[in-house]
């Protein structure tokens, strides 16, 4: 039987979805709670907590043996920003996860700039996107937390020789340091060919230096 992973999105996404009332390019009406009702925007954040972290906990009693939290739109903030306004929540939520005894994984979409920073707010596992090399990003966090990634989603549309160079070249950055999980970089694509994805799979198995 297969493992489950649970899921949650982290508190800033989810109040991006709530005020925007869907994705965005801006995030504008986001960003002028922040910067012009602080308060407002703190209470709405401690509630978000709320509501996710028992669901997270319903989730581990259902079975899921680890725990995500994807924070798929915090590359819209500024690094400042992120460590004011987001940090702290995604913080509070990895935390309570946490007391559940399983391990989290903590993946910000854009945000490599401030990756120390992401990593500060927690996580037993550090997810990255495809934008930034994945030794770099171990490096900058010091070996501190195991990684996860990168692969980007959009690959999986490319011809196997090509899809192998990239598969490749991210498990050779990564070498024989214990702690990287092969991923994507980001979810998934619903037009993916499923026989990419098993060949992925296999290319990572049979993978050697």
């Amino acid at each position: 039987r297969a493992p489950v992973i649970g899921f949650v999105g982290a508190p800033f996404t989810m109040a991006s979805y709530m005020i925007e009332g869907g994705a965005s390019r801006n995030f504008i009406r986001t960003k002028k709670m922040m910067y012009t009702d602080e308060t407002l925007w703190r209470r709405l954040m401690g509630k978000i907590v709320d509501v996710l972290a028992p669901f997270a906990h319903l989730q581990v009693s259902a079975g899921a043996r680890a725990v995500q939290v994807f924070d798929s739109w915090v590359g819209a903030l500024a690094s400042d920003d992120y460590v004011r306004f987001a940090a702290p929540y995604s913080r509070a939520l990895i935390e309570r996860i946490r007391s559940t005894g399983v391990p989290v994984i903590h993946f910000g979409t854009g945000a490599s700039g401030y990756f120390r920073e992401l990593h500060a707010a927690g996580g037993d596992v550090m997810g990255v996107d495809w934008r930034i090399n994945i030794d770099q990003a171990w490096m900058d966090i010091s070996y501190r937390s195991a990684i996860q990634g990168n692969l980007d989603p959009v690959a999986l549309f490319a011809p196997l020789h090509e899809l192998r160079i990239k598969v490749h070249e991210i498990l050779k950055r990564t070498g024989t340091r214990p702690g990287h999980i092969f991923n994507l970089g980001h979810g998934i694509l619903p037009e993916t060919p499923p026989e990419n994805v098993r060949a992925v799979v296999q290319m990572v198995r049979e993978f050697r230096l």
